[in-house]
């Protein structure tokens, strides 16, 4: 039974097998503790029950008026864990808080070559909204796409209409 609840402080002691993935993005102590102390809603784990991390969701709420949103800064699943679902049910707890928050929508960002994750946002409703270039930086720079998915009070779900074309890292609101 796995065990879904707040990420601690404890746990930054205990997650780096999970951020193993080249996929994962992964940043420092600080940044990670930032999240914690100023979005904890948002900082979820995937605990199994001998109490290995399986995942987690780091994301906060951002914007204002009709920008307001939830976005998903880091979603992982241990390679071990994947495949059952776990990375949908830390999608729906940041999405509830974010609906309780009174967000237009949640976006992400994700590597366009990141296919497996695309179809799996897109099959929880989440769509392209934009392709920005060369948003990772890397031995080769890849972009990503800029994925949303509108909530209850996007009753005409304006924040998921694709822009036309593809923007720079810069031109980012």
């Amino acid at each position: 039974m796995t065990t879904i609840r707040p990420f601690t402080c404890e746990d930054l002691f205990k997650f780096n097998k999970v951020n193993l993935d080249p996929l994962t993005e992964t940043y420092g102590l600080p940044f990670y503790m930032q999240y914690l102390a100023h979005w904890p809603e948002y900082f979820q784990i995937a605990e199994s029950p001998s109490g290995e991390i399986m995942g987690y969701i780091m994301g906060k709420a951002e914007g204002s008026g009709e920008l307001w949103h939830g976005h998903v800064t880091a979603l992982t699943v241990a390679p071990e864990f994947r495949r059952i679902g776990l990375a949908a049910q830390l999608m729906n707890i940041l999405e509830e808080i974010s609906e309780t928050k009174r967000c237009f929508f949640v976006d992400l960002f994700v590597r366009v070559s990141n296919k497996v994750a695309v179809d799996m946002y897109n099959k929880l409703g989440y769509t392209v909204y934009r392709r920005v270039i060369e948003y990772y930086s890397g031995e080769e720079d890849e972009d990503a796409f800029d994925m949303r998915k509108a909530l209850s009070r996007d009753q005409d779900k304006k924040s998921m209409v694709p822009l036309p074309h593809p923007v720079r890292p810069d031109e980012l609101e």
